[in-house]
């Protein structure tokens, strides 16, 4: 949701347009009814993007009426396309209504649009009060130093990922199976290829061997920014005693009425804040959450690699000689903290 909405903000800023405030489709991100206001400031972030931006919150009343023109959004490739493509269709329509853009290159924005993609991600997006407050009493209660850890083995995500595991238990295999739908895993030589190019989730017990790898003390501090489906948890509880969770620090009825993306707000607000940040994918939430560390100077961040373990325990490694190439296979990155697939932030104030 982060993302989508800071790229929208670029869009409309290389289209000199005024951005209304979305109505997000949350089914696609949570399966909910919750909104954008739910999560953030709305008058904050409309009064930090003025200068940048024109922001409104409700279309006038002479457009409100008609269905905008929609444009998918999902190919774009960089800013000549949208003035190129887009933009006809704003001055023709004048009321349009974009999908997310998935593929665009941001550091090839003209210099205004930089300008203003960057303020809405890191100067104009903050927590509604409450949210925030809740976050605090959240990060108060972490024992300190700690790590925060984005692990991601949920039944959808090993689904989607088409992926087969030995020795899951039936409970696991169940969840699995039920999330698959017509997805089906790959088999056979296809699987290994599959695994092998790095596209399987790693398990919790996979990531604490490689912890143990990395010489992570087993009884570092450890947050898990995790959804309430995790899967074989106790892989990694059983070796790293000191591991909590949003729902075992945080109680009352605010906090068990909230939604998935209130939780998911807790979980980055606590991952940026955090001592050290270890994710075991490249996701959204990854990629926002390492920008934003980078952005605030906190550079103890390490993405663990699924190929580099796929491709060392398919050659047959196991015990102290698969820790030996595991750690070789991170130790640049865990001795500069910055983790290979964070690119070089153009969204640099400071400098």
């Amino acid at each position: 949701m982060r993302r989508d909405f800071c790229d929208g903000i670029g869009i409309a800023r290389l289209l000199n347009a005024t951005l209304v405030m979305p109505k997000f489709e949350a089914a696609a991100y949570w399966n909910e009814s919750s909104g954008f206001a739910d999560v953030f400031d709305v008058d904050y972030f409309i009064q930090q993007m003025d200068g940048f931006i024109k922001v409104v919150k409700e279309l006038p009343p002479e457009v409100a009426s008609k269905e905008p023109f929609r444009v998918d959004c999902s190919k774009r490739k960089g800013h000549f396309d949208y003035i190129e493509s887009v933009l006809p269709s704003l001055l023709k329509y004048q009321f349009i209504s974009i999908t997310p853009a998935m593929s665009q290159r941001r550091d090839r924005y003209p210099l205004h649009a930089k300008a203003a993609l960057c303020q809405a991600c890191y100067g104009a997006l903050r927590l509604t009060r409450s949210l925030e407050q809740k976050a605090a009493e959240l990060l108060e209660a972490i024992p300190k130093p700690f790590l925060s850890l984005h692990l991601r083995f949920e039944p959808d995500m090993v689904a989607y990922s088409q992926c087969e595991y030995q020795g899951l238990s039936p409970a696991s295999k169940d969840a699995i199976e039920a999330a698959r739908g017509d997805r089906k895993p790959w088999t056979g030589e296809l699987a290994r290829i599959w695994r092998k190019r790095g596209k399987c989730p790693l398990t919790p017990n996979e990531t604490a061997f490689i912890f143990q790898a990395l010489s992570i003390p087993t009884n570092t501090n450890i947050y898990l920014a995790a959804g309430d489906g995790l899967m074989e948890i106790e892989g990694l509880k059983s070796i790293y005693t000191n591991v909590v969770t949003k729902s075992e620090l945080l109680s009352g009825e605010d906090f068990l009425n909230m939604h998935g993306n209130t939780k998911a707000a807790l979980d980055y607000y606590a991952s940026i804040n955090s001592d050290f940040y270890v994710a075991t994918f490249f996701g959204n939430m990854d990629k926002m959450v390492a920008a934003m560390r980078a952005y605030k100077g906190l550079h103890n961040t390490v993405f663990l690699s699924r190929r580099a373990y796929a491709e060392l325990t398919s050659k047959g490694l196991d015990g102290k000689e698969l820790k030996q190439a595991l750690w070789l296979a991170h130790k640049e990155d865990f001795a500069m903290g910055r983790g290979s697939a964070l690119p070089d932030c153009f969204c640099d104030f400071k400098s």
